[in-house]
This record gives C-alpha cells, sequence and structure tokens, in this order.
C-alpha cells in the first residue's frame, strides 16, 4: 500500500464529494444571503467541519468497531437533510435580517452567531447521511484501519476544500451582480431557496416512500 496514494486518493474524492447536488443546493441557499466572498468561504469553511466531524465519528463507528447502520436508521439520516434543505429554502424566502452576515471577529475580539452556524449544522446532517457510504467505499479500498481513519480525515479535508471552492465561486457573482442591480441578491435568495425547497420536497418523496422510511420494509443502499 502506498500512503501518498491513499491519501491523495482520499483528497481527490473528498473535493469531488462537495460537489454533490444536495450539497451545492444547501450551500447555495446559504451563501446566496451574503455578498462577501470571504464570508461566503467561511461559510464553506463552516460547512466542511461540520461535515467532516459527523463523516469521522460514524466512520470511525464503522471502520474500527464494525458497527452497522440499520436501513431505517440510515435513510432516516438522509431524510433529516430533506428537511434541512426545504428549512433553508424557507429562510431564504424571507427578508434577510441585518444580523445575517458570516462568522466575523468584531472590533472588540468577539463574533456575531450569524449564518455560519447554519452552514455548519447543515454540514453535520450531511456527513451524518453520507457516512455509511463513505466508511463502506474506505474499507474497500484500505484494509490497514489506522490508514483507513487517515483516509477519512483526508477525504473530510479536501470535502472542505471544495466546499470553499464552490461557495467563493457563487458568492463571487452574487457581490458582483449585487453592486450592480440592488434587487440582484433578493432574486438570487428567491431562486436559490426555491431550488433548495423543491430538491428537498422531491428527497422527501424519494426517501420517504421510494426507498420505503414509512413503509414496512425500507430499501435502503448507502451512496
Amino acid at each position: 500500500m502506498n500512503p501518498l496514494g491513499v491519501l491523495a486518493l482520499g483528497l481527490l474524492l473528498g473535493l469531488r464529494h462537495a460537489a454533490d447536488p444536495d450539497h451545492v443546493i444547501a450551500v447555495s441557499a446559504i451563501t446566496a444571503r451574503t455578498r462577501r466572498v470571504f464570508g461566503a468561504a467561511w461559510l464553506g469553511v463552516a460547512w466542511g467541519l461540520g461535515h467532516t466531524l459527523t463523516l469521522f465519528a460514524v466512520g470511525i463507528a464503522i471502520i474500527l468497531f464494525n458497527v452497522a447502520v440499520p436501513p431505517r436508521v440510515g435513510l432516516t439520516f438522509e431524510f433529516a437533510v430533506a428537511i434541512a434543505l426545504m428549512v433553508v429554502g424557507l429562510l431564504n424566502l424571507n427578508r434577510p435580517h441585518a444580523h445575517e452576515v458570516p462568522l466575523i471577529l468584531t472590533s472588540a475580539g468577539g463574533s456575531h452567531r450569524v449564518p455560519a452556524w447554519r452552514a455548519f449544522g447543515v454540514g453535520l446532517l450531511h456527513g451524518l447521511a453520507g457516512s455509511a457510504a463513505v466508511a463502506l467505499l474506505v474499507l474497500a479500498s484500505v484494509r490497514d484501519p489506522w490508514w483507513a481513519c487517515a483516509f477519512l480525515l483526508i477525504f473530510g479535508f479536501g470535502t472542505t476544500l471544495g466546499m470553499v471552492f464552490i461557495t467563493v465561486g457563487i458568492a463571487s457573482p452574487l457581490a458582483a451582480g449585487g453592486h450592480r442591480w440592488p434587487a440582484f441578491g433578493g432574486w438570487a435568495r428567491l431562486a436559490t431557496g426555491t431550488l433548495s425547497i423543491v430538491f428537498g420536497a422531491w428527497l422527501i418523496y424519494q426517501i420517504g416512500w421510494l426507498d420505503g422510511l414509512f413503509r414496512a420494509t425500507p430499501g435502503w443502499h448507502p451512496h
């Protein structure tokens, strides 16, 4: 086993994982509420930290202790992501409040509790929902449990880095458009919020009925 090859694979897969549709839609709706590129990058970091935290915790349990995630529990994790998408979307349909700017330090050295915490929470749910699939992927690629744990950490770092690229890529045109057309930010929030609601509703239907969360026998395959 080539350690550098294993870590490079984890980084690349993490970067790719950040671009999953549910991830991009969620952070697009959150990022649309700020015009600050640096703040958007911090939102990506916050989402990535939350995602890595739950992904690593559950992944460790699966890799080191052979914990099996029951189908109904796995579907419940994914259902929570769908609900989060709906909530984030509905919040975007409301007028933003003055305090809703990304986490920044004040002149006194304190900080504001702002959408960075929302991004962190959504990241926690996404990491929880994807943990089983990622852990099984790691087990199929890396036999040594400690290298598998290192793989998970690098995977989480790659996902965080990829999300920073995505949030900055979203915020840059939003900032430029907002400075040129004052109403642009409102339309961006409306569009991203609507998309988040629609996608969340589709996931609720898919997970609840097609995958069988609300049926007697759920059919869940980690993905």
